[in-house]
């Protein structure tokens, strides 16, 4: 696997996650991910583990989506683990992951919940 840049802070993950995407890297949106990540996608399912994730985004990223940067919302940290989020622009519902400082003291994305939408009411 080629050698990526680590998100240094829990909060890089969302920009490399952009960047790796509308590059059309895969394998570099997978390697932020744990080896045993969850991610809630596609809607109503789940993805499990980082080659099921990059499996899953290599179709994704053959339709060459193009992602735009979001503002997050601030962090919180509580040791080693953190809580990440952020609003879509279109302002319809909200986005979460959870990320787990490493060893090496980057960080990984241990869950990922990229839509949450609004419950009818």
């Amino acid at each position: 696997m080629p050698e990526y840049e680590k998100a240094l802070r829990p909060e890089d993950i969302t920009r490399l996650f952009v960047e790796r995407s509308n590059a059309g890297d895969a394998a570099g949106v997978a390697a932020l991910y744990e080896e045993e990540a969850v991610l809630a996608y596609p809607p109503g399912e789940l993805t499990v583990g980082r080659e099921a994730i990059r499996a899953l985004w290599e179709k994704v990223l053959t339709n060459r989506p193009r992602f735009e940067p979001e503002q997050p919302l601030p962090t919180l940290i509580s040791g080693g683990i953190a809580l990440t989020s952020t609003p879509p622009k279109d302002g319809a519902g909200a986005r979460a992951q959870v990320v787990r400082r490493q060893p090496d003291g980057s960080w990984l994305r241990l869950l990922d919940q990229p839509e949450f939408v609004p419950p009818t009411r």
